[in-house]
């Protein structure tokens, strides 16, 4: 079970970690640390800068307010501003929305963004600059070839966490960067889930006839990874079925009371949005499902018989277990 910071005592967490805790790239942290005073507090003697719960406390801040739309140096101010929200230290430290070790910027110079024509995809395969020059052109049909080209020889996993997701990532710190872009982040992921839905469709007997939830938190609107999800069980065998955004506890309730489910997924993406404990009743279901988390979004404590995933790869293999696939 993923440990909770104590709020009374500075975490000390590096750069790094703070980066997997958010899902952003160091690149930002460090950019933000240096244009909006949003940077580590804690200094011991003789060691590099460290995040203090205080400091994460901000940045989650922060970043939930830049997802939502308001300007960076606006939403910095803002997480300035105001007092670190008690109660609220995240969950899950990392999130399948983050590059991985083979294509991260953690160690690249500082992202070309500047509001120009480049997505900052340092060290990648030709692949990912082909779809970065695809999104930024708005061309859907050439993002949604290269995806299903890639999807067809390397398999759903291997392309969103290979190829889509430092497109995504990239996309998202030109727009945090610069504020242009928007309208590329949306092409995006209008391709992203076409290409992602198709493979989904492919299955044509699943394994197991035990049901499969996927669902988004009560407050949660980025359903991308769900999809993702779905696709990659249905290479598997697995069926799966989406039940959308911001899906009230009750309701989910409703959907497991009914269908007897083998497995239960559920995504928060917005740091903060989501406390784990209000899911303590779901495992006491019978026949009693598996129920996992996923996304930055969770706070509070695991609740027996709830479990955290790390990965797109870690979540489809808990549930084909779940579902006997």
């Amino acid at each position: 079970m993923p440990a909770t910071p104590d709020p009374a005592s500075p975490i000390g967490l590096t750069v790094s970690a703070v980066a997997r805790q958010l899902g952003v790239a160091p690149a930002t942290l460090r950019t933000w640390d240096r244009r909006y005073g949003l940077g580590p507090s804690e200094h011991p003697s003789g060691s590099h800068r460290r995040y203090t719960h205080e400091d994460l406390a901000r940045l989650h801040h922060m970043r939930r307010l830049v997802i939502e739309g308001v300007p960076p140096a606006d939403a910095a101010r803002q997480a300035l501003a105001a007092d670190p929200v008690e109660g609220r230290e995240p969950l899950v430290p990392v999130s399948f929305l983050r590059p991985t070790a083979e294509t991260s910027t953690a160690d690249a110079a500082e992202p070309r963004h500047g509001g120009g024509r480049v997505i900052a995809l340092p060290g990648a395969e030709p692949a990912v600059r082909g779809l970065g020059r695809a999104a930024l052109s708005l061309d859907a049909h050439a993002c949604s070839a290269i995806m299903d080209d890639s999807i067809s020889r390397h398999g759903v996993i291997w392309t969103w966490d290979h190829l889509i997701v430092p497109v995504l990532v990239g996309v998202g710190e030109r727009w945090e960067a610069s504020g242009n872009g928007i309208e590329v982040e949306h092409l995006l992921s209008g391709a992203v889930t076409a290409s992602l839905s198709a493979a989904a469709r492919n299955l044509q007997a699943p394994v197991s006839s035990r049901a499969v939830l996927l669902a988004c938190a009560q407050e949660e609107l980025h359903m991308l990874p769900l999809v993702a999800v779905a696709a990659a069980l249905a290479e598997e065998g697995v069926s799966a079925r989406l039940l959308g955004e911001r899906l009230p506890l009750t309701a989910l309730e409703e959907a497991v009371r009914r269908t007897g489910p083998a497995a239960v997924l559920l995504w928060a993406q917005i740091p903060g949005s989501a406390d784990a404990a209000s899911l303590a009743g779901l495992p006491n279901y019978r026949p009693t499902p598996t129920i996992l988390i996923g996304g930055p979004g969770w706070f509070g404590s695991l609740p027996a018989g709830v479990t955290a995933v790390s990965s797109l790869e870690d979540a489809v293999e808990r549930i084909t277990h779940a579902v006997g696939a």
